[in-house]
């Protein structure tokens, strides 16, 4: 049998990637990632008591479990970095007490060797991970409160016996919690590329091979207005000088101009190529596929996609309807929302940045709508843009 060749992550490549994915890489405080590694390793604590609580019903937890572990090593490498001081260089520590250059980067120490004798297992937390949690805990408590003392300032050997100290926590419990910490390092990492990625290349669309008359339009251009009609309001669509769907209303007892929505299904046309409830609308489901068909045009994804929308619609709500947000400020956790509730649907697929993009260009073209009542959408595939001018009277 021919083995396969595997090249082991070192400590100080996963540095360098997940220095290119925090925010504030420029900045020299350590306060915000010293409290996000406090918050992680809280978060991480609350995994297991999740698991101790919900035994039965916690499905996630092995998968919890690595992601936490992932984040708290993001934000200790963000902490060490800020300090001066080389992710590598710790973990060459925790190998060998004599060492000394702590700015220097170790590059040959690999996530492996933090680890040479992990027991895989799984179920429930034991009660050494438990203990080592604590532990954990207690130790990058002691970082805060030493820098919050300024027991810390000037003195680069200390700090690092710290986070030389955390880290050991972190491979101890890795270690009990049977996971490995390249593991939760590649998780990581690909998990904040799919948010903010260094090049943003967009996906191919779902319809490509589709026949031609079953694709979605990769240009389209809709009037949207608001008519009064027996002293209700209304909300109209028309294409090509031919109505489409519905009037609309907001179906809520407070008015919300919710009546607007179909904006953001138009969005998700532009920019991930994706939406059942168009594809109704424009009477384009892909009947030349009726695997794709049933599955991913039918009524149940349009039941989804509205879901989703609605749920947007109430974040978007307490959050003056993302006006002044840019890509990259919407909350990641409701971004993992939005994926969790499209799971098993196309798209899903979705990086989350580009299902933000969507978003945040529907709800641009929302507030217009909010504010003169009328407005004519272009929906262009090819630039993955959703625009929208004035609507002549």
């Amino acid at each position: 049998m021919m083995g396969i060749d595997y090249e082991l992550l070192t400590v100080a490549s996963y540095a360098k990637s997940a220095t290119l994915t925090d925010q504030g890489s420029e900045s020299r405080s350590l306060n915000f990632p010293l409290l996000g590694l406090y918050g992680e390793t809280g978060s991480l604590l609350s995994v297991v008591k999740k698991k101790q609580r919900d035994s039965a019903s916690y499905l996630g937890y092995a998968e919890a479990v690595v992601e936490e572990l992932g984040d708290v090593l993001w934000y200790l490498t963000a902490v060490a970095r800020r300090g001066g001081i080389c992710l590598s260089s710790i973990a060459a520590g925790c190998l060998d007490s004599a060492r000394g250059n702590w700015g220097r980067p170790d590059m040959a120490v690999t996530f492996e060797a933090l680890q040479p004798d992990l027991i895989k297992h799984d179920g429930a937390p034991t009660p050494a991970f438990e203990a080592t949690l604590l532990q954990l805990a207690g130790e990058v408590g002691a970082v805060l409160a030493d820098h919050h003392a300024g027991k810390l300032d000037d003195n680069q050997a200390a700090f690092a016996d710290h986070l030389v100290t955390v880290l050991r926590c972190l491979i101890k419990a890795a270690n009990e919690a049977g996971v490995t910490l390249e593991a939760a390092a590649i998780k990581n990492i690909t998990k904040i590329f799919d948010r903010w990625p260094k090049e943003r290349i967009y996906p191919p669309f779902f319809d490509t091979t589709s026949d031609l008359d079953e694709q979605l339009p990769r240009s389209l251009v809709i009037d949207i207005f608001e008519k009064k009609v027996r002293d209700k309001a209304f909300v109209l669509q028309r294409c090509g000088g031919i109505f489409v769907g519905d009037r609309l209303t907001d179906n809520a007892v407070e008015p919300d101009d919710y009546r607007f929505h179909d904006v953001f299904h138009f969005a998700y046309v532009a920019v991930l190529g994706w939406s059942p409830v168009i594809r109704a609308l424009l009477k384009l489901k892909r009947k030349g596929e009726p695997a794709v068909d049933e599955a991913q045009d039918g009524a149940r994804a349009t039941l989804i996609e509205e879901g989703v929308t609605t749920w947007i619609f109430g974040q978007a709500q307490r959050l003056n309807f993302f006006a002044g947000l840019k890509p990259g400020d919407l909350p990641l956790d409701m971004l993992n929302h939005v994926r969790d509730f499209v799971a098993g649907y196309e798209a899903a697929e979705c990086p989350l940045w580009v299902w933000e993009e969507a978003i945040l260009q529907g709800y641009a073209a929302f507030r217009f709508l909010q504010k003169h009542r009328r407005g004519r959408i272009t929906v262009d595939l090819a630039n993955r843009r959703l625009t929208i001018r004035e609507l002549p009277i």
